[in-house]
């Protein structure tokens, strides 16, 4: 983003702020590194859109790598040219500083797997092909990166949960409705953007594309997905409070993790309100204010990340 374009929108479109209404009670080293790394990856997914706008086909695939080899190595990476590439290592190597290894070793199978994600959406979008419902749902969970933002609940909780805990039907299940609603909200709010932009890659295009449906119907069936996400996560709650209660056995390894399963369902419920509050605050929505709806106002088309 140019200086002039930080200048006028940077504060506007709210990224850190998101952050601080999701990841509450979060130390303030740990909640300032999520908040870096938030705000990296929406810059990295713009360079991503920009990518596939403009063909760079080999652009993005050598970014591609050298995320993948910052992810496993991060400290070689700190002072790489491209500015994305180091501001991830940067933040990779922060993240990596509050829990364990298996944690981290965690982290980064996820994020592989999200850099992946991002590389089938490219494809998508360069040859045009519009997923089907059921293909979309899966992919998005990972280009939304959901296990990712659930992840982070742990350092923010400051205790990494087990495996027993983290794999649990009901902690499973609740962590998956508040990153559905996130990603289906995303798709509500974006949807006129990216129907202006051609794009492949919403479900609300989805729907309409395989579904038969209207723009509008299309919209409807989104509000009625998020509306039922919100719904289910209350009973899901209700579950998890049972499961910390049952994982705290009056020792202090007990009373410790029992809280850290608290704290980190009570970040679930508050992300459905975050992110509610992001899209209606955030410069990055305010499609009706656009000169040209298809693109931000503070996205250049230079060819940024072409070298």
């Amino acid at each position: 983003m140019p200086a002039d374009k930080v200048a006028e929108h940077a504060d506007a479109l709210c990224y850190t702020d998101l952050i601080a209404g999701y990841y509450m009670g979060a130390a303030d080293e740990v909640l300032q590194a999520i908040a870096d790394y938030s705000a990296w990856f929406f810059v990295w997914d713009d360079r991503h859109d920009r990518d596939v706008v403009h063909g760079r086909s080999t652009a993005w695939r050598r970014l591609r790598h050298r995320l993948h080899v910052a992810l496993d190595s991060p400290q070689d990476h700190l002072y790489h040219r491209d500015p994305l590439v180091a501001g991830f290592a940067d933040s990779v190597v922060r993240l990596y500083s509050f829990l364990g290894r298996k944690w981290n070793t965690r982290f980064a199978r996820h994020f592989h797997a999200v850099i992946e994600a991002y590389d089938r959406e490219f494809h998508n979008r360069t040859r045009n092909i519009v997923p089907t419902v059921e293909e979309y749902l899966e992919l998005r969970r990972l280009t939304f990166a959901h296990w990712i933002w659930t992840d982070l609940l742990e350092p923010s909780a400051g205790h990494e949960l087990p495996t027993a805990v983290r794999k649990h039907p009901a902690y499973r299940r609740a962590a998956l409705l508040s990153q559905d609603f996130a990603a289906w909200y995303n798709d509500l709010c974006s949807l006129a953007k990216e129907l202006a932009g051609a794009e492949v890659h919403n479900l609300g295009i989805s729907l309409v594309h395989h579904g038969g449906m209207t723009p509008e119907e299309a919209e409807a069936d989104l509000r009625r997905r998020v509306e039922e996400c919100a719904f289910a996560f209350l009973d899901a709650e209700k579950d998890v409070e049972r499961l910390a209660v049952s994982v705290d056995d009056g020792s202090l390894r007990g009373r410790q993790l029992g809280a850290a399963v608290r704290a980190c369902v009570g970040n679930m419920r508050n992300w459905f309100s975050s992110v509610y509050w992001f899209h209606h605050e955030s410069g990055r929505y305010m499609v009706d204010s656009w000169a040209d709806r298809s693109t931000p106002p503070y996205v250049t088309n230079e060819a940024a990340g072409a070298a």
